[in-house]
């Protein structure tokens, strides 16, 4: 567990418990998770740091007492189920299985929207492959919580414990509440996630577009013709060639220029 992990986890636990050790309402839980997981969004350098702290969070916050449960974060990417993050490679391994049988409490979590609980999965008689794969692994209960994103993006916060009964009915209600407040910070981190993915498509092609002005002129001064001719030839040789544009381009301003690497110039 991280550095930044524990700091969450036990500035949470004292908020969120009175004197005598009991919880304290939802609403003041609501708002301890809330703060932290924002907290989580502002001091992780990159979506894969985040959503591996959210996992090892999430595994410590909803253990029960002299327990452990495992936890990782499944979302859905282009139709196709993704593990972003694990708190720990039995969780990992949980996954992989379900994904390798094509169903699971954990998937059919994130494909209804609702909660799927197995107690104990001796007495499991849905997806029975996947059920006897993972008894072999040792995990006696699972439970999965969908995490309500945007648009078609779905996710699914995934917790496994080696005993049966291990999750109570009061840790299913946490393990809910936590996960109605991570999903809000999930959006917002994977809005986050896009801006910069678009800023750097943005930029990658304000670079290949700079190559191929480049190239272009290079064209022009060596056979003394018009833009357009001169963007003509250097389409027929990347079709030729079965290249990229912006690669062909790289290699006509390589071959006049000892330095390859080219400076694209704008204000962010």
């Amino acid at each position: 567990m991280g550095v930044f992990t524990r700091r969450c986890l036990s500035a949470v636990e004292d908020s969120l418990r009175t004197r005598d050790g009991r919880y304290t309402p939802p609403a003041e839980l609501q708002d301890g998770i809330a703060s932290r997981l924002q907290d989580m969004v502002l001091e992780t350098s990159d979506a894969e740091e985040f959503f591996q702290e959210l996992a090892v969070f999430s595994a410590s916050l909803l253990s029960p007492p002299n327990s452990k449960v495992h936890c990782n974060v499944t979302v859905v990417r282009r139709k196709k189920p993704v593990t972003v993050a694990c708190s720990s490679a039995t969780a990992r391994v949980m996954d992989e299985l379900q994904y390798a049988f094509g169903d699971g409490p954990c998937l059919t979590a994130m494909r209804t929207g609702t909660t799927v609980y197995v107690p104990d999965v001796s007495r499991e008689h849905r997806w029975p492959e996947y059920i006897r794969a993972v008894a072999k692994q040792g995990v006696q209960s699972i439970l999965g919580v969908p995490l309500r994103l945007e648009g078609e993006s779905t996710a699914a916060l995934n917790i496994y414990s080696s005993r049966p009964y291990g999750i109570t009915g009061e840790d299913i209600a946490r393990a809910e509440l936590f996960g109605e407040q991570s999903a809000k910070t999930l959006r917002l981190e994977l809005r986050l996630t896009r801006l910069q993915e678009a800023k750097d498509n943005l930029e990658a092609a304000m670079k290949n577009r700079t190559a191929i002005d480049i190239a272009v002129g290079v064209i022009m001064g060596q056979n003394r013709c018009s833009q357009d001719a001169a963007f003509t030839m250097l389409r027929k040789a990347s079709n030729s060639r079965n290249a990229k544009l912006h690669d062909i381009a790289a290699g006509v301003i390589a071959s006049i220029s000892p330095e390859a690497s080219l400076h694209t110039y704008f204000d962010e």
